[in-house]
């Protein structure tokens, strides 16, 4: 930049023995000697400005990039609570529109102020070396154009956080739609959700409007300012020259300092703009940077040593952020290692949240959680998590092929692990049948298989796994009848051996359990096996014939099986 700046400063400085010593001495002897000076001013400045911007991209680019990394890093190390209070769009708007704008600042406004700063300073001093009293005609409106600047920067962070807030709601409600666009066609609201998404547009692009308006709002400015400035001089050196006080080589050199010395100028000014939008940007990431997970190890907790696999809660009580009703009212059960515990009851009951507490994604507000009497909150976190494999009826699929689907977790594993786990998994067939085999890209989400083989390799990557903690939570509930059964086959064979605690809303699907926990209203009501539940004739009998009667009246057959059960 220094090099480049000195280059950009003896270009005006030529014009005086070109005005001087050819046009008006007429050394011809000069001509060539100052046209190779000429050239390599020109040569040099363009080596430097090539250098310069190569290097200034490579560190900002770097600079950002780290920061990509370590902001990925921190949000990861977030409290699930954090991701379902914050919206994916708005996360991905920070991490794509946010740190654009940082980028921007540091890899192209950082190194703009430099450049110019330093090019302005060189023409400066070229100026004073002419002449001082000109120099100080010509610079005497800088300190006019400061405070405008200033105020015009801070409107314009002001205006940039607030588009940047528009565009992670904008980004919010595209990622919406996208996700959801089967229900959006199904119930045929295309254009209401066209709608949504104009007006959000609409609101960005008034934001974004505005910001233009006040970033070029110095561009007039240092215009009129630097053509008092341009006048004055033209007027004051003029006369100098016609008074015979300086030589017209002087003044031309200095002029052509002056106006090369104002474009510098009116970019810093608006660079400045630029620099506080990546100021209102960069506030954002560090925001979120800064959130400190409140789910974290001891740092000098021992690692969870499984022994058994025994899982209890005592006198446990939970409320979620946000919610003055309690989910959890002072529960106490227990799954004794290697039995099944199935926890049924409405919606809301606290069914999830039991689950949920367990490896530890939520900490309660009071009693305990334990595996083997160990207190979960005494045990160094990744290695509880290890020791629980976790089934939902809502299967998690990465762009990525069959195989690191069921590897995901278990990195090492090799090509015979994973074919076993998925034959275990009954996914095996189905797996060989598809274009690649265990190569085959299943796209976003797994949308290239059906619900049942997500299903299958959500279990092989249990099988995997081999955690002694099994957690089902209504695993089988969105499947029909067909896949349900080829999927319960599966899930009998990863259930063996292992301590399980199993969420259905098919009470069918329990039948078989050593104990049957019933919740409502986030207390525990009754438990016991299928059976004593129904001698009881409690909560959970009158679950079991609602059910029945709706099974009664979608499949006649259905019931005659329930019923030989």
């Amino acid at each position: 930049m220094a090099v480049m700046a000195m280059a950009t400063g003896a270009m005006p400085q030529l014009l005086d023995p070109i005005v001087n010593r050819i046009l008006v001495d007429a050394e011809a002897t000069l001509l060539w000697p100052i046209a190779f000076a000429a050239f390599a001013v020109f040569a040099i400045k363009g080596v430097a400005t090539y250098v310069q911007a190569v290097l200034m991209a490579k560190v900002g680019l770097s600079i950002v990039a780290d920061l990509q990394r370590h902001l990925f890093r921190r949000v990861m190390a977030n409290d699930l609570a954090f991701f379902t209070a914050t919206a994916p769009g708005t996360l991905v708007s920070r991490f794509i529109h946010d740190i654009g704008l940082m980028r921007n600042a540091v890899s192209t406004t950082v190194v703009g102020i430099g450049r110019d700063a330093l090019t302005a300073l060189a023409l400066g001093i070229g100026m004073f070396y002419q002449d001082w009293v000109l120099a100080l005609l010509a610079l005497v409106v800088l300190p006019l154009c400061v405070w405008p600047i200033f105020r015009l920067g801070r409107r314009m962070r002001k205006i940039s956080g607030s588009t940047q807030h528009e565009t992670g709601q904008l980004a919010t409600l595209l990622d919406e739609n996208f996700q959801g666009i089967r229900h959006v066609k199904s119930y045929a609201t295309e254009s209401r959700e066209v709608e949504r998404v104009g007006r959000g547009i609409d609101e960005v692009l008034r934001l974004q409007l505005k910001g233009a308006r006040v970033r070029n709002l110095s561009n007039p400015l240092i215009e009129i300012l630097g053509g008092l400035a341009i006048v004055a001089v033209i007027v004051y050196g003029g006369s100098q020259v016609i008074a015979g006080t300086s030589d017209p080589g002087s003044f031309t050199a200095f002029i052509a300092a002056a106006l090369l010395a104002y474009e510098p100028l009116k970019r810093l000014a608006r660079l400045n703009a630029n620099l506080q939008e990546g100021l209102a940007a960069a506030a954002r990431v560090f925001d979120l940077m800064d959130r400190q997970p409140q789910i974290v190890s001891n740092p000098s907790a021992p690692a969870l040593r499984v022994a058994e696999g025994a899982v209890r809660l005592q006198n446990v009580n939970f409320g979620y952020t946000g919610s003055s009703a309690s989910a959890l009212d002072d529960v106490s059960l227990e799954a004794p290692a290697g039995k099944t515990v199935a926890l049924v009851g409405p919606s809301g009951a606290g069914k999830t949240t039991v689950l949920n507490l367990i490896p530890r994604f939520y900490d309660v507000a009071s009693g305990r959680v334990t595996i083997d009497d160990q207190d979960l909150r005494d045990v160094e976190l990744t290695s509880l998590r290890r020791q629980v494999a976790l089934v939902s009826q809502d299967i998690m699929l990465f762009d990525d092929d069959v195989r690191a689907n069921i590897a995901y977790g278990q990195q090492d594993a090799d090509r015979q692990a994973v074919e076993r786990a998925a034959r275990h998994a009954g996914a095996h067939d189905f797996i060989q049948a598809l274009p690649q085999g265990y190569d085959t890209q299943v796209g976003p989400r797994g949308v290239k298989l059906s619900g049942g083989q997500r299903q299958r390799i959500a279990i092989a990557r249990a099988m995997l796994k081999n955690a002694p903690i099994l957690l089902l939570d209504e695993a089988t509930s969105a499947l029909d009848t067909e896949t349900e059964r080829q999927v319960q086959q599966a899930l009998k064979e990863l259930m063996t051996g292992r301590t399980t605690i199993v969420i259905a809303h098919r009470l069918s699907t329990v039948i078989d359990a050593d104990i049957i926990y019933v919740l409502e209203g986030g207390r525990l009501v009754e438990r016991g096996t299928h059976g004593e539940l129904l001698a009881a004739e409690g909560a959970y009998a009158k679950l079991y014939r609602l059910q029945f009667a709706e099974t009664a009246a979608e499949s006649p057959g259905d019931v005659a099986q329930a019923v030989a059960q």
